[in-house]
This record gives structure tokens, C-alpha cells and sequence, in this order.
């Protein structure tokens, strides 16, 4: 069963990138590994020879990083050396790979692969639940809703979903407004704006703050 979770990240026998996570956020390729990862290893964490699902974590780790080194067009190294980072475990001090959000006046939000200490644990309670599959998409917009940054001019303020039907309504390259060019760039149906770039966008007056 190990090798079968192998091969998912894998491809002729060597680690793979994965393109369908290409135009997602760093934090959402993260918080994808991460999970997976997770739940294999705590399901075997009663195992004697849990330590073999090092070649595991290694595959996915790889899998992930050349996954972000492809996105940004770098390099695997340059990628493991910039979301490296150390948490403390029960069994002391471990490495692992981060990727976090920040956001103004609240927590960030942090996606972390590994960590784990591969150390068998007999007091381990599996409980296997069958969960609803989750939109990749739309996890991805949470994460770009909860940044709340605009995404047309930058500022960091409550913000607000503008969808289009299809980009082909977006208009022809060069006869379109730059938030249609960042859209159509995306590839996305939805940008996440604050409220004086969504009226922008409609063209209407945006609503005045409220004042005491």
C-alpha cells in the first residue's frame, strides 16, 4: 500500500511535479502535501517499521518542491532552502517545509509538510472517516478571501468576489481594462477585490466608509 502512495507522486520512477497545482497559491501546494502526507503516516504510526515511510516523505517532499520550483521557474534547492523550517515534536526538534500567509491584525495562515517524527506509537487511535472530497479551486479562493488583500491594487482591506461567466467575456488582449488582464493572467473566473476596485469594475461610485 506504501509503494501504491509512492507512485501518485511519481512518474517513469522518479519524483514528479503535479501540474494541476501550478496556478495555486504556495500555501495551498503546501496545505495539499501536507495532509496527505499526514494521514498516511498517522496510519501507520502503530507500525514497528514506521521509519521505512522516510522514502515516503522523501518522494512527496521532492514531488512538492518541484512542484513549487516549476510554478516559480527555480530550482528544487532554492525552493527547499525558502520554505525550510524547524518545529518542536514530543521527540524534540524536527524539519519541515512551510508556507504561510500573513494577514493584518489576525494569525497567518500556515501550510506545513512533514515534521513528524517517524517513532512507532502503540497508544495511536486510527479512526478512518470517509470525507467529502474538497474542491481544490475552492480552496483556493478561501485562502485569497481570508488574505484579504486586493488583488487589483494591492491594499490590504475587506474585500469582495468579482466572477465572470467565461474569460472569453473578459475581452481581447490589449482593448481591456488591467484588471481584466490580471484575471485573464490567473486563469481564474473569480478576483478577489476590495470594494472601491469591484465598483471600479462595474463602473458605479463605491460606497463611503461610515464615520462617527
Amino acid at each position: 500500500m506504501v509503494a501504491a502512495k509512492r507512485a501518485q507522486y511519481m512518474k517513469r520512477g522518479k519524483p514528479a511535479r503535479r501540474p494541476e497545482l501550478l496556478n495555486h497559491d504556495d500555501h495551498i501546494i503546501v496545505s495539499t502535501y501536507g495532509p496527505e502526507y499526514r494521514g498516511t503516516v498517522q496510519y501507520y504510526l502503530m507500525a514497528g517499521d514506521v521509519f521505512r515511510l522516510a522514502r515516503l516523505q522523501w518522494v512527496m517532499s521532492t514531488s512538492m518542491l518541484m512542484t513549487l520550483a516549476n510554478k516559480h521557474r527555480s530550482s528544487v534547492s532554492k525552493m527547499a532552502r525558502k520554505y525550510a523550517a524547524t518545529i518542536e515534536t514530543p521527540h524534540g526538534p524536527r524539519k519541515c517545509f512551510e508556507a504561510r500567509v500573513e494577514r493584518t491584525g489576525r494569525k497567518p495562515l500556515v501550510g506545513r509538510f512533514g515534521g513528524i517524527p517517524l517513532r512507532q506509537n502503540k497508544k495511536t487511535v486510527v479512526t478512518d472517516r470517509r470525507l467529502a472530497p474538497v474542491s481544490t479551486k475552492r480552496k483556493e479562493l478561501v485562502t485569497r478571501l481570508l488574505a484579504g488583500r486586493c488583488e487589483s491594487c494591492g491594499r490590504v482591506d475587506e474585500v469582495e468576489v468579482h466572477h465572470v461567466a467565461k474569460l472569453a467575456d473578459l475581452g481581447r488582449l490589449g482593448n481591456r481594462p488591467p484588471w481584466a488582464d490580471l484575471m485573464a493572467a490567473r486563469r481564474p473566473k473569480a478576483l478577489v477585490v476590495c470594494g472601491s476596485c469591484h465598483a471600479d469594475i462595474h463602473g458605479r461610485s463605491p460606497v463611503p466608509a461610515l464615520t462617527e
